[in-house]
């Protein structure tokens, strides 16, 4: 086998068969009309693969320029151009009841941009008159102001501070014309993230005392859009590579999966479609004035499920996402939590919200996601506050008591949380059969659950006194949960039944 891998091509514009090279031409002929930053698996598996789709259309006619946000980016960079920029988007898993398993070559990229070696070439990208679109993915990091000194012939470390600079040379050399200001599309998961981004434009334009006129420039003529992305791109599949390689007859590092849902929400009018056509190519973007509905729905209903399967799966033995959705009793416990006690408490539409609550289970269940529970359960203090606790308040202001699997939850992860620091420093905890797991989550919190924990151990302090403790940390939840009648109670019981389990 391995010889056959040896023998097969590298995947890049000279592999290519006839029909594949000629999109690849088409695709090279047209402008940039695109600075990407990020080079990763998401932005490859959703925005790179929807302007593929544009452009296969004859709707967009724009090629995209490439560039890392991050020093550390520089081999994934040198792999796109080796490969000249081509790769395979395999999007498989389920979709309204059907397995799907499409593979399609994705041509957009025509430049590949180092910043921090190409720096010249880098905002020499702000003189290009077709640049129209400004897409990245730094992570929740990378979307945070960091102070600079002005020294504009020095690559600046953070995103937002080259953009700002970029953003300058650009209404330098177009002369402040406001036909030539740019879409800025951030794609981190931040709330707000267009705005955030051009506040940390705007100070960093502030801090080096940047003309007036650039600020009106980019507040009057740039738009910078929120929008809320969503998709499940699990990147490079290492453990069927060589198999599929052999398939197919071709070998690409860079291979990228992804599973067939996707959802962008852009907060900006419908005729922006005419510039970005999305919609037109029969994608699922969606253009409009308020985000908060598709932003409570996922953190409710998507992101409150995640939370709820992590802390009560790990708790009772289960490593992944499908083994709940696939176990016989808890995935009853699943659609009973979202059906029953997620939906409800969303103030939406119901049958809406019941038609995404039935799109996330399905996502659940793809059987080619090995999504990690302990993935999914760092942090899980924060993550339980915001999207659990809102759904908690909801259901008892709703009906008057608590919502059941809900508590069991949150015993769950209380239960998981009874840590104990490591000699490497680490904190651990224990699931119901004895077995060991590593809590990821603020140091802080898991020191004072471990002194908690061993008052209870050394029989200081009762387990009840120990759950009213952590509820009344205002810190941790935003106001003091003993307060929420009867949650103390069905807590306290809930963790005598673990205690008899474990």
């Amino acid at each position: 086998m391995s010889r056959l891998m040896n023998d097969l091509p590298q995947l890049n514009y000279a592999s290519l068969g006839e029909g594949e090279a000629s999109s690849y031409d088409r695709m090279k002929s047209y402008p940039v009309k695109v600075l990407q930053i990020g080079e990763g698996n998401f932005l490859r598996g959703f925005v790179d693969w929807m302007i593929h789709r544009c452009n296969e259309q004859g709707l967009f006619k724009g090629s995209i320029a490439v560039s890392q946000p991050r020093p550390t980016g520089a081999p994934k960079l040198q792999e796109l151009k080796e490969q000249d920029g081509l790769y395979y988007q395999w999007i498989r898993g389920l979709h309204e009841g059907e397995l799907m398993d499409n593979r399609e070559l994705i041509s957009v990229f025509s430049s590949f941009i180092d910043p921090y070696r190409e720096w010249d070439r880098f905002l020499g990208m702000a003189a290009n008159p077709d640049l129209e679109l400004v897409v990245s993915n730094t992570t929740e990091a990378g979307l945070v102001y960091q102070s600079s000194e002005w020294a504009p012939d020095q690559p600046i470390v953070s995103y937002p501070g080259k953009l700002t600079l970029l953003m300058y040379r650009r209404f330098e050399h177009f002369a402040g014309d406001p036909e030539k200001g740019l879409l800025l599309l951030p794609c981190e998961l931040v709330e707000r993230n267009g705005d955030k981004l051009r506040d940390i434009v705007m100070r960093h334009a502030e801090d080096w005392k940047l003309p007036e006129a650039f600020l009106v420039w980019i507040r009057e003529h740039n738009r910078f859009l929120n929008s809320l992305v969503d998709r499940i791109v699990t990147g490079f599949p290492a453990e069927e590579a060589q198999d599929r390689y052999a398939e197919w007859g071709v070998k690409d590092r860079l291979l990228n999966a992804a599973e067939p849902y996707h959802i962008w929400a852009i907060e900006g009018e419908e005729e922006l479609d005419e510039r970005l056509p999305f919609v037109k190519a029969g994608l699922n973007v969606v253009w409009t004035d308020d985000l908060t509905s598709y932003q409570l729905r996922k953190v409710r209903i998507l992101n409150g499920a995640h939370t709820w399967m992590a802390a009560y799966g790990l708790l009772n033995g289960l490593n992944e996402v499908r083994e709940v959705v696939e176990h016989p009793v808890y995935g009853e416990h699943l659609l009973s939590v979202v059906y029953n006690e997620l939906v409800p408490s969303v103030p939406l539409p119901e049958a809406e919200m019941k038609g995404y609550a039935k799109q996330v289970l399905e996502r659940f269940a793809n059987p080619y996601v090995r999504h990690k529970l302990t993935d999914i359960a760092m942090n899980s203090i924060s993550k339980f506050k915001v999207r659990l606790l809102p759904t908690l308040s909801a259901y008892a202001e709703q009906t008057g008591g608590l919502p059941p699997f809900i508590v069991k939850a949150f015993a769950s992860l209380l239960k998981l949380y009874r840590v104990k620091q490591t000699e490497e420093g680490a904190y651990a905890g224990s699931r119901l059969d004895g077995s060991s797991l590593l809590i990821r989550d603020d140091a802080a919190a898991l020191a004072d659950l471990a002194t908690l924990w061993n008052k209870a151990d050394n029989g200081e302090i009762g387990v009840r006194e120990l759950l009213s403790d952590i509820l009344g940390r205002t810190a941790w939840w935003g106001s003091d949960l003993n307060e929420i009648k009867g949650l103390l109670d069905l807590l306290a019981n809930e963790f005598a039944h673990l205690e008899e389990q474990a």
